[in-house]
């Protein structure tokens, strides 16, 4: 049964007939995660004339096709901030002093009384070839009550929540006794400190070093930094500064717990990673070169990501694969293909031949055993067994790429990959000719469009051809809202998804993107967003229960169905769960009518009590009689029904 309050689900909704609103926050503020409705305004052009009854016929007898078992997922990428200080719950804003023309950013001198310290960049010492690089941090004053350091402001500052035990590290030298290390959270209101700890520190060469910090009784705030401080005069070297809050399961270097557990309220089959353009990176040194991003943090450069910040690759290849293994679904692996996003790509043939070596590597490290070399590899970052795939998709957007090499491309990487992994279906971005020996199993459609858009593409496939390749519709949304769908979005994306279920015989799989967004100033590069987000708190769209109802609510097996006299707004589809004898019945109206309608169920042969999940602006749960034969009912105007029927 889904749950959820007025307060979350309460959104602008806009449609062509008609306007209605109820309070929303201002995008962008913090306040959007309690937004408190007020009484409904509506503005309607004209009313629309009165809807005659149409006519619903379900054949449960008559199975058409079996429903896709993977039909339901989702997609993620580097966006929005959605992996470093979001779903990557990490505190410290460039942990490893990256430079830029001010300095190292996020970063400050801290100090107190007359304490005295310069920061620079020393290019010559830092803890592993990865990092190469360190802050350089030297103390010519400084005592108790006088302490000299450095503070992090953290992703639009550091979340503190009461009674939390946050786990800390860095790796640093010195060349001297400097004492301790202090390590503290502090109130950016009120100066006070929320928690501390100090940490031995050892003169010599690099060595990591690892902290708690426990807060007591204080209010939930964003308004915190974090501050590293000493009581000597002396030269300090840092690198690599992490604080972690708790994780989901306590993974270690895991994940934010109330944004794991929004995706398994989306009863996903699979996640598609790494993502879409941040596969691609902007130009080729910043493709997403996943052998880069697995090991220790401490061996991971990061790199440039696509939406113009710097990715630290916390989140690397194994931790994708441990996202899905938490949520008990399985990777779409998306291998990078030889195109960027400025317009650049490796020539088929001899160039592409590294790249190609590193997608079957890649897959190895999914999927090989421990007797393989980069199953062995897995197995020594952590991990000993394998895990299930099934798909792999070459490349992302390729249509985009002016060269036309896509082709190519996409037929090196599948003769190769097809060669050694035959048991897996690939998937191509765009329609390819080739050979059959490279032929796509799938191809990846996208769609962005607006309400109207979205709804018109209800019956893009109903009279598709099923000779040819499968389809994952790998990115949808409608775009309506700010920085998250509004209730006329939800009521398109419902539109779009009744025609995903009818043809759930082509279309194997589907994911929204994007998924998440950090509400932040700053923080958004595209709206709208599935999730919402800021350091503290966190919550769902409407489209984002739209969807919950709809993958909650999902059969194995698509019954013929046939239906007349309904308006040109209103979408429909059925399933069956035939282990659990229930038929799924989901009905969209989009007009500002409501719409009557008779429902025949063939193959029903007595009365049941039906259960009614209605998405209206606010959730709620119902109970229904449904007598054998037909059956008039009349679904609501702007309204998402999905109807759970026992078949007997």
């Amino acid at each position: 049964m889904l749950r959820m309050s007025k307060a979350l689900c309460a959104a602008l909704l806009c449609t062509p007939f008609l306007c209605v609103s109820a309070q929303t926050p201002k995008p962008l503020s913090p306040k959007a995660l309690a937004p408190k409705p007020l009484p409904a305004r509506v503005q309607a052009a004209k009313p629309e004339p009165a809807t005659p009854a149409a006519q619903l016929t379900i054949h449960t007898d008559r199975p058409l096709h079996a429903v896709s078992p993977i039909l339901y997922g989702m997609m993620t990428e580097e966006i929005n901030h959605a992996f470093d200080g979001g779903l990557y719950p990490e505190l410290i804003n460039n942990r490893s002093f990256r430079w830029a023309w001010r300095g190292a950013e996020h970063w400050n001198l801290a100090l107190n009384g007359n304490a005295a310290a310069t920061l620079t960049q020393d290019k010559s010492t830092g803890p592993s070839k990865a990092l190469p690089a360190s802050a350089e941090l030297t103390v010519t004053n400084a005592s108790i009550g006088n302490e000299a350091g450095l503070s992090n402001t953290g992703y639009w500052g550091i979340a503190v929540h009461p009674r939390t035990t946050y786990k800390g590290s860095f790796y640093a030298k010195a060349n001297a006794d400097l004492g301790p290390i202090n390590a503290s959270l502090i109130s950016d209101t009120t100066g006070a400190t929320l928690a501390s700890a100090e940490i031995p520190l050892h003169a010599g060469d690099w060595q990591q070093y690892t902290f708690t910090l426990t807060t007591k009784i204080v209010a939930p705030s964003t308004a915190n930094h974090l501050a590293l401080t000493v009581t000597h005069p002396g030269h300090l070297w840092l690198q690599l500064v992490s604080l972690m809050p708790p994780t989901f399961n306590d993974r270690p270097n895991g994940f934010r717990p109330d944004l794991m557990q929004k995706m398994a309220g989306l009863h996903p089959h699979f996640l598609r990673l790494p993502g879409g353009n941040y596969l691609e990176g902007d130009n080729l040194a910043d493709w997403y070169n996943w052998k880069e991003t697995v090991g220790p943090l401490v061996d991971r450069p990061g790199h440039q990501a696509p939406w113009s910040y710097w990715s630290s690759d916390g989140l690397g290849l194994l931790d994708f694969l441990n996202w899905c293994e938490d949520l008990k679904i399985e990777p779409v692996l998306a291998v990078y293909a030889g195109y960027s996003l400025k317009q650049v790509h490796v020539t088929p043939g001899k160039d592409l031949e590294p790249y190609v070596q590193s997608a079957l590597d890649e897959v190895e490290y999914v999927t090989g055993d421990t007797s393989t070399k980069w199953g062995a590899r897995r197995a020594a970052d952590g991990h000993p067994a394998p895990f299930p795939l099934h798909y792999i998709e070459i490349g992302n957007e390729d249509e985009f790429d002016k060269s036309k090499s896509y082709d190519a491309r996409f037929a090196q990487f599948a003769i190769a990959l097809r060669k050694k992994y035959p048991q897996y279906k690939l998937i191509a971005t765009t329609p390819v000719k080739v050979s059959s020996a490279a032929e796509p199993d799938v191809i990846d459609d996208h769609y962005y469009k607006t309400p109207s858009g979205m709804m018109a593409l209800d019956s893009r496939y109903d009279n598709a051809p099923r000779n040819g390749p499968k389809i994952f519709v790998g990115e949808w949304a409608t775009q309506s809202g700010d920085p998250t769908p509004d209730f006329g979005a939800a009521l398109a994306d419902a539109a779009f998804m009744t025609g995903l279920e009818r043809n759930s015989d082509l279309i194997v799989m589907a994911s929204y993107a994007p998924l998440f967004t950090n509400i932040n100033p700053g923080a958004i590069q595209w709206h709208p967003d599935l999730i919402g987000y800021d350091g503290l708190k966190s919550y769902a769209s409407p489209s984002y229960y739209a969807q919950s109802l709809f993958a909650g609510h999902l059969g194995d097996t698509v019954p013929a169905t046939t239906i007349t006299g309904a308006n040109s707004r209103f979408f429909q589809s059925s399933t069956i769960d035939t282990k659990a004898h229930k038929l799924y019945l989901k009905l969209v109206n989009a007009s500002t009518n409501p719409q009557p309608i008779t429902i025949t169920i063939d193959g029903l042969t007595q009365s049941v009590t039906a259960s009614v999940n209605t998405l209206h602006a606010a959730t709620y749960n119902s109970l229904t009689h449904v007598p054998a034969g037909s059956w008039n009912y009349t679904v609501p105007a702007l309204t998402i029904q999905v109807i759970d029927i026992p078949l007997h």
